[in-house]
């Protein structure tokens, strides 16, 4: 994938651990943005999943951005059900074809979620910064060598 910005975990609507692998054009910084962004990433995808019976939503185009997302499921140590997790990337708009952007983020996305749900299953996600460490791994599957 070409030109990634951002990639990070959401769960309940906070963003556990991200990379920002470049900064967003014409993006000016405030402490609330990333926040603000797992939240709007959280709302999207629940309301397209119960509104198109349990399909959620693969991407979505805002001028030249793409935000990708992958879903999965987990367990935290304080509830007894499994819980939305939201893999999602944002990255530049290819202007032929971004099907095949979306391709490739799902293969790596699905590999990187089965990772997380591995290291964190059952785990006490109040503590945000142990989830740090997993930046590693972000890197791992999308900077190429």
């Amino acid at each position: 994938m070409k030109e990634i910005y951002d990639v990070g975990i959401i769960f309940r609507g906070f963003i556990l651990v991200n990379n920002i692998f470049k900064e967003l054009p014409k993006q000016k910084e405030m402490d609330s943005q990333k926040d603000l962004r797992g939240a709007f990433i959280s709302a999207i995808t629940t309301f397209t999943e119960s509104i198109f019976n349990n399909n959620y939503l693969e991407y979505l185009e805002s001028g030249d951005i793409l935000f990708l997302f992958k879903m999965a499921e987990i367990k935290s140590s304080d509830s007894n059900i499994k819980e939305p997790l939201i893999l999602y990337c944002l990255t530049r708009k290819t202007i032929k074809n971004p099907d095949k952007v979306v391709k490739k983020f799902r293969e790596k996305a699905e590999l990187i979620l089965q990772a997380f749900i591995m290291k964190y299953n059952n785990y006490n996600f109040t503590e945000i910064f142990h989830f740090e460490n997993f930046k590693d791994e972000l890197n791992r599957y999308f900077i190429k060598k």
